[in-house]
């Protein structure tokens, strides 16, 4: 909803996904605005509208004292050689005795324009969960994310994608293999990072317990028979593109008896998780899905399940 309580049309928002993928430039996102613009809603408003606002998707303070975070630099000898990630953990697992309380970890992958704020107060909700969350930065390489998306963006696009999974790969069994964490982990995405979420699905096998991927790509139907995780899917209804491949993952994860679920959220556009990005977001559907991956890695991370 633009200030003044004119409605974005549906189609600026589609544009505004197409250019964040890189499939359509940034001149011809603003062009494409222009011809939205009406009445009391001009083509700057509707871009503003449109672009993350990172301190409207706060939803827990950098210093927040129930957390302790850090930034942490890991090895990817088969990567890039190395990955640096925003690292948090629930406070009162540190201050409950002398050795930290050991909890399970859930790695969480960014969208395709590196750590941004958003994905790093994500991580921050899992840590008041009572999980350990590592949140890597694929945008190492070139110094981190660079505090814009557009820039990310641009960065993202150079970087050569098997080394960058290698990357993750090695982020994952970082937080596997720490004395803190118990030893089981899930992985959670959104957009690229639900992709990749469930990229780390087949190649961890039966190192990752969970993945709860948000409108991500779903792995090679050949793939599936490799995944050990219990897999969650979230798609938007009205992100198309994610909807129409459903059928043909669920068909994959049926055939190889792998333990999932997939919703599909009514109103829902690509990325209505982002709270950041408030034309996207849907506060209801976003809730929902939280809650329901919540509630899976308690039970196949942190459980038994």
């Amino acid at each position: 909803m633009a200030h003044n309580g004119t409605k974005i049309p549906a189609e600026a928002v589609e544009l505004y996904t197409q250019y964040i993928h890189g499939e359509v430039s940034r001149r011809a996102f603003f062009d494409g605005v222009k011809r939205f613009a009406v009445a009391g809603l001009t083509a700057t408003a509707i871009i503003d509208a449109l672009m993350p606002n990172y301190a409207l998707g706060q939803q827990i303070a950098r210093d927040d004292e129930r957390i302790k975070a850090s930034y942490e630099t890991v090895p990817s000898p088969d990567g890039n050689g190395f990955i640096r990630g925003y690292f948090v953990r629930p406070f009162s697992a540190d201050t409950r005795s002398a050795t930290p309380a050991k909890l399970p970890g859930i790695i969480v992958i960014h969208e395709n324009r590196g750590l941004n704020p958003h994905t790093e107060d994500v991580a921050r909700r899992f840590a008041l969960e009572n999980f350990m969350a590592f949140a890597p930065d694929a945008l190492s390489p070139f110094g981190g994310y660079p505090g814009d998306d557009y820039k990310g963006g641009q960065l993202f696009g150079k970087i050569d994608r098997e080394k960058m999974t290698q990357d993750f790969v090695a982020a994952a069994r970082w937080l596997k293999n720490r004395p803190d964490c118990t030893g089981k982990i899930g992985a959670t995405g959104f957009c690229f990072g639900g992709g990749m979420a469930n990229t780390l699905a087949v190649l961890l096998g039966p190192d990752l317990a969970a993945a709860a991927p948000f409108y991500g790509s779903p792995p090679k139907p050949e793939d599936v028979a490799k995944i050990k995780a219990a897999i969650l899917v979230n798609h938007g209804a009205l992100d198309k593109r994610a909807v129409d491949g459903w059928p043909a993952q669920e068909a994959a994860l049926k055939a190889n008896h792998i333990r999932y679920e997939g919703h599909i959220y009514p109103d829902s556009v690509h990325g209505f998780f982002n709270d950041a990005t408030p034309e996207r977001y849907n506060k209801a559907t976003a809730q929902e899905a939280w809650t329901r991956t919540i509630a899976w890695f308690n039970q196949y991370v942190r459980g038994d399940g």
